[in-house]
């Protein structure tokens, strides 16, 4: 585990034509990266709205490898062959998924408090604890359920303001579209893929924050198990990017550098 303070952005070669594509979380859309990506002007930086949210509010996947292909279309879509993947929670789940499909073109893989999944015999209650979750995106006013899903232990570190600052950036969506990704993509739907994580030979960085005690905890226990998983800490809770923009942008900074010189290696 590396706990550190982040100085400036380091320079990354404009020359390197290899992209971040960046994905968001549940309720998120492509904005939401967007003061990281201001601070990141030296890096292609590729944020993508996820199925159910943004641009894309109106498609629907059904699981976990429908996420799959649709984020291999937007990356054929665009043309890009190669790559760095990032994602935040729900999103970083995705990308872990995809990641574990091997795709050719992934060089390296970070991961912003995300789970990595649950053991059998606690899919069952997690499907449950969503499919209510859902019901409610479904059939109440969505401020009203935003209130009480922003007061899950995993957004603790979130005062009054930064509380309501959030809902109203979140009333924007559409709560059948949410309900219907959050069936799609329940943790408990998720294979577990921590035995991937410990069998792969590609580069994975996992960032969590001290205040986040469920994701860091998961985190300290993945690089425990597996020295080759690159954890970084930040003093922060589960919306880094959002929160730190620029310690975040400096940590992605000199995790692209890594990646660059390591494929140059």
């Amino acid at each position: 585990m590396i706990s550190r303070r982040w100085g400036p952005p380091s320079v990354v070669n404009k020359d390197a034509n290899v992209p971040l594509v960046l994905l968001h979380g549940l309720l998120g859309d492509s904005g939401d990266w967007q003061p990281v990506i201001d601070r990141l002007p030296a890096i292609r930086c590729i944020a993508l709205d996820l199925p159910g949210h943004g641009q894309y509010r109106d498609l629907n996947v059904s699981d976990f490898e429908q996420s799959h292909q649709w984020l291999v279309a937007e990356l054929t879509s665009r043309n890009i062959e190669r790559y760095l993947l990032a994602g935040y929670s729900l999103g970083g789940r995705l990308a872990l998924y995809h990641a574990s499909r091997e795709p050719a073109g992934l060089r390296g893989l970070l991961l912003e408090n995300c789970h990595p999944g649950l053991p059998d015999n606690e899919r069952a209650a997690r499907i449950q604890h969503d499919e209510q979750w859902a019901r409610r995106f479904e059939q109440e006013p969505l401020a009203d359920v935003l209130a009480d899903w922003y007061r899950q232990g995993v957004f603790a570190d979130l005062d009054d303001a930064a509380r309501a600052h959030q809902i109203a950036r979140r009333l924007g969506n559409d709560g059948q579209g949410i309900a219907t990704m959050l069936r799609a993509t329940s943790l408990g739907k998720q294979p577990d893929l921590a035995p991937w994580l410990m069998a792969s030979q590609l580069p994975v960085t996992y960032v969590s924050g001290k205040r986040d005690h469920k994701f860091h905890q998961l985190a300290c226990q993945l690089a425990n198990q597996d020295r080759r998983i690159n954890h970084l800490v930040l003093d922060g809770g589960h919306n880094l990017h959002a929160h730190q923009p620029d310690n975040f942008a400096r940590l992605l900074a000199e995790w692209v550098n890594q990646q660059e010189e390591t494929s140059h290696d």
